[in-house]
């Protein structure tokens, strides 16, 4: 199908597990909340799964530390009434969706992409999907929702952003170029704590900047990101809405030319890559049992090797940089030269799928 008359709605709820709790006590409105297990009971263990926005005005935000949440905002109240209920009501969302299509790209619990190109109500208006959907969230569950309408998935994202709480946006053709024009360059999907300052610093500061750069001068500076970055500023997006298809796995890698061969180089890329890891896993909300180091030695010999953990490992970058070390002390010998260093995480599940310990002893 041509990806410019795809009908793509994004919806994304809004404080969705905060949003649960103050359905469940209204009070709760008013006040900060955080949802996690407050960091008083647990010994300063446990991670935000999201907060309203009045716990957002001091700085909480999801996968944040619950310890540094309270830090933040100690007035905050702390709920957590469990995943099965969260998944109950994502269930009962996801119920609504396939009302009007089974096309649906589920990026978590909270967030989902929907194909109506083809819908089953025959609805040829995707403004009018978009705002039967939003109502009827809101009639069956009491919570509300930000949608964004637009020909592919990454402007229906950005317009879903647009205008949260309860914003319904949407971004034609004829009006894609000059929305992403005004778009700040961090607002661009991809653009994270690293790219950023890089873009800067080559004086992109928008959509306007981004589309004076030529694909090569992209490439040249950003790798393959660079062709992702040119067809996004053009408002071009081919990518499907992938509704069969589960991910397996999130890794990253880079190429060294010329090759690396001391220890201190070694650490920084392995360091560089776990940090990539971490924010991609954090973005796609995932985690992992497993742990995959990937090396490519100078007269390209390749070798892998795996450490896997009952629990689900921590998205953490320091974390994986330590593991990844361990391994790496397993491998040959580093001084003949390294090509390629790589590191995977595997055993994928939703970030709302929580390690259960059981404490046999108290």
């Amino acid at each position: 199908m041509d990806a410019i008359k795809r009908k793509i709605i994004h919806v994304d709820m809004d404080a969705f597990y905060a949003s649960i709790e103050e359905r469940k006590d209204p009070s709760l409105k008013t006040k900060p909340l955080i949802v996690a297990k407050d960091p008083r009971r647990t010994g300063g263990r446990g991670v935000v799964a999201t907060a309203n926005y009045h716990a957002r005005r001091f700085g909480v935000h999801s996968a944040m530390s619950s310890q540094k949440a309270l830090e933040l905002c100690p007035q905050a109240v702390f709920r957590f009434s469990g995943f099965d209920l969260y998944r109950a009501v994502s269930k009962q969302i996801h119920d609504i969706f396939r009302e009007y299509t089974d096309v649906i790209e589920s990026v978590a619990l909270d967030e989902a992409y929907l194909d109506i190109t083809h819908n089953k109500l025959k609805i040829f208006d995707s403004i009018q999907v978009a705002r039967m959907i939003q109502s009827e969230i809101w009639d069956q569950t009491h919570l509300t929702c930000s949608v964004g309408v637009s020909y592919n998935k990454f402007l229906a994202k950005e317009a879903s952003d647009y205008a949260k709480p309860v914003g319904l946006t949407i971004i034609d053709q004829r009006d894609a170029i000059e929305f992403l024009k005004k778009l700040p360059i961090e607002r661009f999907r991809g653009v994270g704590k690293k790219t950023a300052p890089k873009m800067q610093a080559l004086q992109i500061s928008n959509g306007a900047d981004l589309l004076q750069w030529s694909q090569m001068d992209l490439i040249k500076h950003f790798g393959k990101f660079g062709y992702v970055l040119y067809e996004r500023a053009r408002g071009i997006d081919p990518r499907p809405v992938e509704y069969l298809r589960e991910r397996k796995s999130i890794g990253k890698e880079r190429t060294f030319g010329p090759a690396i061969d001391n220890q201190t180089a070694i650490d920084s890329q392995l360091q560089r890559i776990a940090e990539m890891v971490a924010q991609t896993m954090d973005e796609k909300k995932k985690h992992g049992k497993t742990l995959v180091l990937k090396i490519r030695y100078k007269d390209f010999s390749t070798f892998t090797k795996r450490v896997t953990s009952d629990n689900f490992l921590t998205n953490n970058a320091a974390d994986y940089f330590a593991m990844a070390s361990d391994l790496l002390a397993q491998m040959p010998d580093i001084s003949v030269g390294v090509r390629l260093l790589g590191i995977t995480i595997t055993n994928l599940a939703d970030l709302t799928y929580e390690n259960i310990i059981l404490d046999l002893f108290h």
